[in-house]
């Protein structure tokens, strides 16, 4: 009689810098418990590849198992699941969880010089590393799950989260491969030469130079707007803001070069020299992402702007001699999301196999692609009023379902209540100031001025929930395509040692592109990794539905758009 393949591992620290590691069953409790040293945790690792190890914060315990040489194929994360359920509306009595209020600490800062997972002394705020206090958070998890109105879908959600967790890490190891010289001939090309410390690039001082001449003023502050804002009154230029919509509106030879001035400095202080020696000091831009990090469950990132990858830059994305890089993105994802939500089958057949805004404009329900992307996006994001208000009746009377989930989601969140995404995640309750200051509006003796702010704020709260169901869902399907893009690669061939690197991996994320880094030779193969993920992703959260995800896949030396 063999014994069955554990599939639980969770791994906690001792006060001593030992390890325990300890086999438990789906609901927590404990097969087997042993002790390791620190340094073998990789080794347990490789020596049970198909289990799903319980750690309390994956960006403290997978770096260093990345850095001894070894993947880690599942994890369950348990402080981002806790953020989940602890306010899932589908967690029928989250109480137990929201009084372990511990696992509501912020994440581990990979960058820091401080060794988090080993101190003897633990930061106050800092997350319980135990081996007694992971398994019992994770019994809270399970128990949660379980008594949920939809376990299926937590366990989804979770499972899907926790991945993204690894593939942070990842990002993080394999960095975005970056040319320096292509990116110093950007800046010189739009600055000038790179100038010595403390000087200004040579056509910003230029450009500012100008500015000062058409202001008649050799002295005047351009980095203060309320002192720039006095020098454009003096010429003529009655402005409240230095915004460039506001600026475009008038006619003196003082608007074009300060608008250079503007996008030259704009660049310099975002992407200058002095960020690319931060950020990129060899070929690898490496930024940290913040899983979870958005209340939709977007990802954030902590520091070098990791969630863009600004137009003029993108060709200093470069693959290395030999690799090519794979760049995916989807249009209009989150429309797509909400056909699928919605079972809108109507607005699913404008998305099939086409640019779904000209499946929008192909029926007839608005005269031209751009007032179908107006309009479609603001009943999404509750510009339904002025242009974009005015072609909403149109897309209620086409695609009744769709806009009945948005429009429903909207008066929940203006009567003060939470909306979910499809697999859970929960929108937060209004703040303790909104509740009050409707409770004051409701008073009988409440002035006009009180009834009029309180529903302004209504009015706001129902734009984000009216968006939050959509962008939510739309990052689960993110997520379910990174985790499955994930392990289609973990097979490909290796052409080096790393356990990431070495092979084809994901280098970039951004809510609905991606970009993978592949041996030239792997190239196609990873293109169609990417293309079969992303069915597997819909299908995963929307079954059956008939719903494309249309993808764009190119593979290029470089990531610029042109």
């Amino acid at each position: 009689m063999t014994t069955p393949r554990v599939r639980w591992r969770a791994v906690g620290r001792r006060g001593d810098g030992d390890l325990d590691v300890a086999s438990v069953d789906a609901a927590g409790a404990v097969i087997e418990r042993h002790r390791v040293a620190a340094r073998e945790l990789a080794g347990e690792v490789a020596a049970d590849p198909d289990a799903r190890w319980i750690w309390s914060d994956t960006t403290a315990w997978y770096h260093g198992i990345l850095a001894a040489g070894v993947r880690v194929a599942r994890c369950h994360d348990l402080r981002l699941c806790h953020a989940i359920l602890r306010d899932s509306s589908l967690v029928a009595d989250p109480a137990e969880l929201r009084a372990a209020a511990v696992w509501d600490a912020s994440p581990e800062d990979p960058t820091s010089d401080r060794d988090v997972l080993f101190a003897l002394e633990p930061a106050a705020d800092a997350l319980p590393h135990d081996l007694d206090a992971t398994l019992a958070e994770f019994s809270r998890q399970t128990r949660a799950m379980a008594s949920a109105i939809d376990p299926g879908r937590l366990r989804l959600l979770t499972a899907a989260e926790s991945a993204g967790a690894l593939v942070a890490v990842e990002l993080h190891v394999a960095g975005v491969p970056w040319s320096r010289e292509v990116h110093d001939a950007i800046l010189a090309d739009a600055l000038g030469p790179r100038p010595r410390p403390g000087e200004l690039p040579s056509r910003v001082r230029d450009l500012a130079d100008r500015v000062r001449a058409a202001l008649d003023d050799p002295t005047a502050s351009l980095d203060s707007q309320p002192r720039l804002l006095r020098s454009l009154h003096r010429v003529g230029v009655l402005v409240e803001s230095t915004s460039k919509w506001e600026l475009q509106r008038h006619e003196h030879p003082v608007i074009e070069p300060l608008l250079a001035y503007k996008r030259a400095t704009r660049l310099l202080s975002a992407n200058g020299w002095a960020w690319m020696d931060e950020w990129i000091p060899n070929d690898r831009f490496r930024p940290v992402y913040v899983p979870g990090g958005v209340v939709t469950g977007r990802w954030a990132s902590s520091g070098g702007g990791a969630l863009q990858l600004p137009r003029m830059l993108r060709p200093a994305v470069r693959a290395d001699p030999g690799w090519q890089l794979v760049i995916a993105d989807v249009a209009q994802l989150e429309p797509r999301i909400l056909a699928a939500m919605s079972g809108d089958l109507a607005l699913a057949e404008a998305a099939r196999g086409r640019d779904l805004y000209e499946g929008i404009v192909a029926r007839g329900t608005v005269p031209s692609r751009q007032e179908a992307k107006m309009a479609l996006l603001g009943a999404m994001y509750g510009a339904t009023t002025g242009d974009s208000g005015r072609l909403v009746p149109s897309l209620r009377r086409a695609y009744p379902r769709a806009m009945a989930l948005v429009d429903d989601a909207a008066r929940v969140g203006e009567e003060g209540g939470s909306v979910r995404t499809l697999l859970g995640r929960t929108s937060p309750a209004p703040s303790a100031a909104w509740r009050d200051l409707h409770a004051d509006a409701a008073e009988p003796e409440a002035s006009d001025a009180i009834k009029t702010l309180a529903r302004s704020r209504a009015r706001e709260r129902g734009r984000f929930t009216r968006n939050f169901v959509v962008q939510g869902t739309a990052a689960e399907w993110a997520l379910a395509w990174l985790a499955d893009l994930r392990q289609r690669l973990a097979v490909f061939p290796s052409v080096g040692g790393h356990p990431v690197t070495a092979r084809a991996h994901l280098a970039f994320f951004l809510h609905d592109e991606i970009i993978v880094h592949a041996p030239a030779e792997h190239a196609e193969a990873a293109a169609a990794a990417v293309r079969e993920a992303a069915d597997a992703a819909g299908r995963l959260l929307f079954g059956s539905f008939p719903l494309d995800f249309l993808l764009d896949v190119r593979i290029a030396v470089s990531a610029d758009k042109d």
